[in-house]
């Protein structure tokens, strides 16, 4: 700061020096003018200045201090009052700026919240009509067009279900509820759910539950085991899915291993990024690269760790590691 003070204030000080030197060269030039007592003179001035510039820096550059270490988020606490009329300018162009900026976010927040809460309404009144449609569907004769139409149908309730989770997912926590979890019976209603689809496929499932109950959150964990046994199931063909909880160092561990086609290792580390699908799959248009992203963040939010294991064209074994009973304590004060 010191440094900024002296540059900022440079033309007054290259003034005053100009000054005293021009008063040298005058007596200089001047021999009527006695040069010794013009040196004491000007000395005494540029000791003087140099007091006065040691005085002021405190004073000056308290407003500034003060606003450079200010990182508050649009608030205005801790800025500095100021005490010059240059600093009552800046204050008030701050203050300004700030209350329009936290208007214009306080406008673009209720936007987006109706825009969610509108989405969100659309989104149920979608499942009227799938529900329909899936009654529908079981009502044919015709086995081939009726597996055809239940997959197609199935693919429309997943993309909706999985566009319901990512709009609630900002406010996940709100939304926990935190029990002991039966694992069996919820595998079981989520391989149901995927049945039609694994038919198709000519996918089994091999079940191996150690452990039956974990505590966690039932419905944002089942949204968790739904979306690894759709990728599993999406990228496998004519093989078993192996669902197997056990318990390790403390921890309950439930793993979802696939014969599919695997991840590439460059990939792993980017399979939980937004958006991202694959670097070797480009022609694969039906991968949104949300499902991995939304299990991630609800797994965070429920304090499940993911490991993931993976061999091209070996399979892939994704392993949700459950928290300890005592790292839940904040989470069941909320």
């Amino acid at each position: 700061m010191i440094k900024k003070y002296l540059t900022e204030r440079r033309s007054w000080i290259l003034l005053f020096v100009c000054q005293q030197m021009l008063i040298l060269l005058i007596a200089y030039v001047d021999t009527a003018i006695p040069l010794i007592p013009i040196l004491y003179v000007v000395f005494l001035s540029m000791l003087v200045f140099l007091v006065f510039l040691i005085v002021r820096y405190p004073k000056e550059t308290k407003f500034y201090r003060a606003l450079e270490e200010w990182e508050g988020p649009l608030q205005l606490t801790g800025m500095g009052e100021p005490e010059s009329p240059f600093e009552r300018i800046i204050e008030h162009k701050i203050v300004h700026q700030t209350e329009r900026l936290q208007q214009m976010i306080s406008q673009n927040q209720l936007t987006l919240e109706h825009e969610k809460d509108e989405l969100l309404s659309w989104i149920h009144e979608m499942k009227t009509p799938l529900t329909a449609m899936h009654l529908m569907i079981e009502r044919l004769d015709d086995k081939s067009l009726k597996a055809q139409l239940t997959y197609e149908w199935l693919r429309i309730h997943l993309l909706l279900d999985q566009q319901l989770h990512q709009k609630r997912i900002s406010f996940i926590e709100n939304d926990l509820y935190v029990e002991q979890v039966d694992l069996k019976s919820l595998v079981f209603k989520e391989i149901k759910a995927l049945q039609s689809w694994c038919i198709q496929k000519g996918i089994g499932f091999d079940i191996r539950l150690e452990q039956m109950e974990v505590l966690s959150d039932a419905k944002w964990l089942a949204f968790i085991i739904r979306q690894l046994l759709t990728n599993a199931i999406k990228y496998s063909d004519a093989s078993d899915i192996i669902i197997h909880s056990y318990e390790h160092k403390d921890r309950i561990q439930l793993e979802v291993q696939d014969f599919g086609r695997g991840i590439d290792p460059k990939d792993i580390p980017r399979i939980f990024e937004k958006g991202f699908t694959s670097t070797t799959q480009h022609s694969d248009h039906t991968s949104t690269g949300m499902g991995l992203y939304l299990t991630k963040k609800a797994a965070q939010s429920l304090l499940i760790h993911i490991d993931v294991h993976s061999k091209p064209n070996t399979g892939t074994t994704f392993t949700l590691i459950f928290p300890k009973r005592n790292d839940f304590v904040s989470m069941m004060s909320m």
